[in-house]
């Protein structure tokens, strides 16, 4: 059978539609429908290192020394509603709240020389280009878009190591290419540190630019290579002066000279072009080396056929998609689904050479002899929902991931496993130490390969390091005080989960002692749960709660990123502890109901800039990830069927094609992940448990490519819109009498069979 190949990039283009003559089952994958405009239109392979793609303004992160607020906007560079396109930078970050990256910028010109960006107001006084979406071309590992104000047709593609830029040019001989070194994405004057750069011959230029952002030490290499020779070239140095400047004055830096450094440099290339003629550059990156720049271009792309490296990059994405196979009840739903494995598989993103080096933590080189290196942990949101689904259809890829893991603890001075790993930094982002739930997750399922007693040790080393972040506090008090930190409950309840990630871990390396000591320390949630209102409050450090406390308010209440309504169901571990403690399911569903029903006015979340009203159901925050197995604790209650019709509305809600099709950061994948397992009709409340709670399936039927040879299929009878409720569930052919699948039979295969109903039972 002939299907088609549909690509949407999350934001509603002219979008492309070609058919191929392979077998293809998916349809439309869309880039960047948050509302907030953290996904990026661009070219990328999946986990790619290089993630090119337009930035369409230059917004600082801080004027005259103060945070600009609408730099949030541009945490991946491109907002669907600017006019102009600033130029094409090879590194992004997908759905994050903060933002760093956006190096290595390319632009395109014709007619007189001009090295500034200009503005979006007055585009003409710079670079920078109007354009239209009406010209906007988006596939996987493929980006085009007309640059109006010189005519100039700009194509985009990628291998992993490699961006592949095509630029058709009029006729004209004041033809210009510009790299600009001082482009960033959460950009202020000091961030760069310094640049070098060397024009080895006519056509390849090397380099590399040191940077102190998010990332406090990040140090990135590059090759590039221009398919016809530049007749010219030049360079401006925009670094500001200093006492000392040695003797290079001796040279005219500004035009022809092949040596140049500086903290803050824009370079130029010039050609003569004809009508119609395409100028091509391959762009390198590496993180240790020039040498090994060029290597991986030499590797990645012998030659210059720009469409073999798209379709070859395509294939690679459409090898990706077949891990799931889906029927929907839409083509709407069949968007949003594989928009959702789109951004699954963007991240974490590969961080090591075609030859295996990569620097490592300690700004050293190592080399990973028998794993890919990766980089991009955004633990705090992937470890919810991201990295379990890797462990059900990516077991390879998240095996290579905790090896990176455990890697980053050997070469950290704090002996200490990624909180946010950044290329070769931490960045030490949100709380908790979820790195042990990934790394427990994957022994559980035994997905890991490595050293499993080095990896508990590194987990227990991570969880009484006493200086971070009050885990002192923690272990000697049971919660963190208010007066110590500022989110001292969230933190409080995300170290008790992880605390009963490494107790699984200890349990199953028959670790007896580990295994209660740190089960012991998973109920610290309850030294916060204030049984009088029964919410999750702040303590204070003579064991009082605090008395000004507002359950709706998300700042200053002691929670990060949330309230504590939604954090205070954040108990994982023990869903069953947390219904007995606020009263069984009888106090407990209408607890829950309301979370649903309520209505939560603007003014307590308008300090937080990661909420929005886009992202809220009553006054669950589905928009960001605390809440996001809230849904499912119905199943611990005697109305589980609450959690089949919440689910579904939660997924007509809360994924939409277009432009604002995601109601909050999609937080490198969770978000996607999350409506993944949702839309296949179960989903993991409590990584590293070996249970997956039932929900309500939105697929007609699903093929599941799991590891190691094995296959789900999951088939509906009666799916409609209307049957959210779940009237019997199969598996195997037997009839589960709870809402529950046990890992062990997931990872083995089978048949999943949900018979569906417009009522519940």
């Amino acid at each position: 059978m002939k299907r088609t190949y549909i690509i949407l990039f999350l934001i509603s283009f002219s979008f492309s539609i070609f058919a191929q003559n392979r077998l293809v089952k998916y349809a439309k994958p869309i880039i960047g429908t948050e509302k907030m405009g953290h996904t990026y239109p661009g070219a990328t392979v999946p986990f790619g290192a290089v993630q090119l793609s337009p930035d369409t303004d230059t917004i600082p992160y801080a004027y005259q020394g103060k945070y600009t607020g609408s730099v949030y906007q541009y945490c991946a560079g491109y907002q669907y509603n600017d006019p102009t396109i600033v130029g094409f930078s090879h590194t992004h970050f997908s759905g994050t709240g903060h933002s760093d990256l956006g190096d290595f910028l390319i632009m395109p010109t014709v007619g007189k020389l001009q090295l500034n960006p200009g503005t979006a107001d007055y585009p003409e006084n710079g670079y920078r280009s109007k354009f239209s979406h009406r010209t906007e071309i988006a596939e996987p590992n493929y980006y085009k878009v007309e640059l109006e104000d010189d005519h100039i047709k700009a194509e985009l593609t990628t291998t992993t190591r490699v961006g592949f830029h095509q630029y058709t040019f009029p006729k004209s001989n004041q033809a210009h290419i510009i790299l600009d070194l001082m482009h960033g994405i959460y950009n202020y004057e000091e961030k760069n540190v310094w640049t070098f750069v060397r024009i080895e011959n006519d056509s390849t230029v090397v380099g590399y630019r040191e940077t102190s952002g998010w990332a406090r030490t990040r140090t990135l290499y590059f090759a590039m290579k221009f398919s016809k020779p530049f007749k010219s070239y030049g360079s401006k140095n925009y670094s500001p002066k200093v006492p000392y400047r040695g003797f290079w004055g001796k040279f005219d830096q500004t035009e022809n000279f092949p040596d140049l450094a500086g903290k803050q440099l824009r370079l130029y290339f010039d050609f003569d072009t004809e009508e119609g003629e395409k100028i091509d550059i391959k762009f390198a990156l590496s993180p240790v080396s020039t040498k090994n720049a060029l290597e991986n271009m030499a590797k990645e792309t012998p030659n210059w056929d720009f469409n073999q490296v798209k379709q070859e990059g395509q294939n690679l994405w459409e090898k990706e998609f077949e891990k799931i196979q889906v029927k929907m009840l839409s083509d709407a739903d069949m968007v949003n689904f594989y928009t959702a494995m789109y951004h699954a598989f963007l991240s974490p993103t590969v961080y090591m050479d075609v030859n295996h080096e990569y620097k490592g933590l300690d700004q050293n080189v190592h080399q990973a002899t028998d794993f890919t290196n990766y980089t991009t942990f955004s633990l705090w949101d992937t470890y919810r929902a991201l990295h379990p689904l890797f462990n059900l259809i990516q077991p390879e890829r998240n095996n290579d991931m905790v090896h990176s893991m455990i890697a980053h603890y050997d070469q950290s001075a704090l002996h200490m496993l990624p909180v946010w790993s950044n290329s070769a930094n931490d960045d030490w982002c949100m709380s908790g130490y979820h790195s042990v739930a990934v790394i427990a997750d994957a022994m559980m399922k035994d997905t890991y390969t490595g050293n499993a007693k080095h990896a508990l040790e590194a987990c227990i080393a991570t969880a009484t390091h006493r200086s971070y972040e009050n885990i002192g506090d923690y272990i000697d008090k049971g919660y963190i005080p208010s007066e110590k930190n500022g989110t001292s409950v969230s933190t409080t309840l995300e170290y008790a989960f992880d605390d009963w990630c490494i107790a699984q871990l200890a349990k199953k390396l028959n670790r007896q002692d580990i295994y209660e000591t740190f089960l012991k320390r998973s109920e610290n949630w309850k030294n916060v749960f204030d049984s009088n209102i029964k919410f999750m409050r702040p303590k204070l450090e003579d064991g009082s709660f605090k008395k000004d406390f507002d359950v709706l308010q998300t700042d200053g209440q002691g929670f990060i990123e949330g309230n504590a309504w939604n954090y205070s169901l954040f108990v994982p571990q023990d869903p069953n502890g947390l219904i007995k403690l606020m009263g069984g399911s009888k106090k407990f569903v209408p607890h829950l109901d309301s979370l649903f029903t309520m209505h939560l006015p603007d003014q307590f979340f308008e300090h937080t800039e990661d909420i929005t009203r886009d992202g809220i159901i009553g006054n669950y925050v589905h928009g960001n990830e605390p809440a996001h197995h809230v849904a499912y604790l119905y199943d611990w209650t005697n109305q589980p069927w609450k959690t089949q019709s919440t689910v579904r509305m939660i997924i007509k809600k809360q994924y939409h094609n277009g432009a604002d099709g995601l109601g909050g950061n999609d937080d490198c994948g969770q978000m996607s992940a999350w409506y993944i397992f949702s839309a296949l009709g179960f989903y993991p409340v409590a990584p590293s448990s070996n249970q997956y709670a039932l929900g309500s399936p939105a697929v007609v039927s699903a093929t599941v490519q799991l590891g190691r040879g094995k296959i789900l299929k999951v088939s509906t009878k009666n799916q409609a819109d209307e049957n959210v409720f779940v009237k019997n569930v199969y598996f195997n052919g037997k009839k589960l009498d709870k809402p529950f699948l046990s890992d062990e039979e997931m990872a083995s295969g089978g048949e999943l069979v949900f018979e569906m109903s417009s009522k519940h039972p």
